[in-house]
């Protein structure tokens, strides 16, 4: 159901604010309008996706976005444009906004915009959670184990890690099946996909 997803709106103009939320809740969103970006920052529920106008007093879209970047929320921003705005907006995209709406906009692509932004958001919040799973399960290894898991997932043996680490296969097999258990892997595969997820959150 789209109306359990909350989309935020912010934009001084309370005309702006008001002719977007009724074209969302007519397409069965829950919105939320803001008159400031200080005003939204404050807020701390739950949201699908932004929409933020460029040009606003105080905190503009940009810091807004830049914001939200800081947070590492992953909260997917369409940024509101008026004429003259695309070089602001390409700045926007640039810092993660994952798309600009020029005005007057068109119904229909707000609306897809929006789908896509919400689609995005769904990935990138996956990732993140997924990144960070991955994370707390290599803080339970020893030190020596992390050492024997990075010569698993780059393909070497029981015997070629033994040597590398100069410590006995035997050794290496121990270590492999603790990695294992604590890891919850099945297999080497497992191992990998979550080394490399929580390379990603390391490099983040």
């Amino acid at each position: 159901m789209t109306s359990e997803l909350l989309i935020s709106v912010v934009d001084d103009d309370a005309g702006v604010c008001d002719s977007i939320r009724l074209l969302l809740e007519s397409a069965d969103y829950a919105v939320k309008t803001y008159a400031s970006a200080r005003q939204f920052l404050e807020d701390k529920r739950t949201i699908a996706c932004l929409i933020a106008d460029i040009r606003m007093p105080e905190m503009d879209g940009l810091e807004l976005q830049q914001e939200i970047v800081r947070r590492g929320s992953g909260l997917p921003v369409i940024m509101i444009t008026g004429h003259g705005d695309v070089p602001l907006a390409v700045r926007a995209m640039k810092a993660g906004a994952v798309d600009f709406i020029e005005k007057p906009f068109d119904d229909e692509q707000l609306l897809t915009s929006v789908k896509r932004a919400i689609e995005i958001g769904h990935r990138t919040r996956g990732a993140a959670a997924e990144a960070a799973a991955a994370e707390r399960l290599l803080a339970l290894l020893t030190p020596r184990e992390r050492t024997v898991l990075e010569q698993l997932v780059v393909g070497r043996s029981n015997k070629v890690a033994a040597y590398e680490l100069g410590i006995s296969p035997r050794t290496v097999e121990i270590h492999r099946a603790h990695i294992m258990d604590k890891m919850n892997a099945r297999s080497l595969s497992d191992l990998v996909r979550i080394s490399l997820a929580a390379s990603k959150a390391g490099n983040a």
